[in-house]
């Protein structure tokens, strides 16, 4: 299965147009899926079918093997949060991901509850086989906890949406914008305006972050999403947090606690 993976993946990255297989510039839309009708969600269009779109986006997004969990619950690794004690601090440094090492993402912070579990990443997938310089998104971390959702965080290369350089997330335009881009890469398939339920916009010092909150009842990564995206030096960071409906009803609060926490 792995080797299977990679070829897929090798095929698309080697297409002489690449950025036809990703939607940051041309968002996929030809998939339109209304959260009242949540038959339709196996429904895959030709263009998507023909492109790779669909396979591609569950490759980045779907969680390892169990082989390649880390069965070790976060608390016992992680120091407590300053600001809550209940929960654990993860505060990536050069030693965990290969992007942090190569200097193409600044180092970032969040906590989380310390019964999660880190889930380690197929190397294709971390970014390690193209640092320095990646033309595709890559996982920096994904974090699960089988009864309350799973984290990951998402670093894209700023070009893809953008061509200015050290743009801010406002340079790349509005709330909206931004997620009809990033969608595809919160719900690991396809993203429908109609799922998008609020935005918001947060500052911290110079720092601006565009958050949102998703039904997504055909979403691979879980019907229920939160998102939080920035911009900071060459690289656009998105941080999700998804749970199923059984999921959500127990730990939303939690969820939004952890995404509001996220700061690069």
């Amino acid at each position: 299965m792995a080797a299977s993976n990679s070829s897929s993946l090798s095929t698309i990255l080697s297409s002489p147009n690449p950025t036809s297989k990703f939607p940051f510039r041309n968002p996929i839309s030809s998939f339109k899926v209304s959260p009242k009708h949540p038959n339709n969600c196996n429904a895959i269009s030709r263009r998507e079918f023909v492109n790779g779109s669909v396979g591609v986006l569950p490759l980045l997004i779907s969680s390892p093997p169990p082989s390649l969990a880390r069965e070790i619950e976060v608390g016992s690794f992680l120091p407590p949060s300053p600001s809550d004690p209940s929960f654990v601090l993860f505060a990536a440094t050069p030693k965990d991901t290969p992007a942090l090492r190569a200097g193409n993402v600044q180092p970032y912070k969040f906590i989380l509850p310390p019964t999660w579990k880190q889930l380690r990443r197929a190397n294709i997938l971390s970014g390690n086989y193209c640092q320095p310089k990646c033309a595709e998104p890559w996982i920096e971390v994904k974090f699960e906890d089988e009864k309350q959702g799973k984290i990951q965080v998402v670093a894209s290369p700023l070009i893809r949406l953008t061509n200015k350089p050290n743009a801010t997330i406002e340079d790349i335009g509005s709330p909206e914008k931004v997620i009809a881009s990033l969608g595809p890469f919160v719900t690991g398939n396809t993203f429908d305006p109609d799922e998008l339920l609020e935005t918001s916009i947060e500052k911290r010092g110079d720092q601006t972050y565009y958050k949102y909150v998703l039904e997504t009842p055909c979403a691979l990564t879980g019907s229920h999403n939160l998102a939080k995206a920035t911009a900071k030096g060459s690289t656009v960071m998105l941080f999700v947090a998804s749970a199923s409906d059984k999921q959500w009803q127990s730990s939303q609060k939690t969820l939004q606690t952890i995404l509001d926490s996220f700061e690069v």
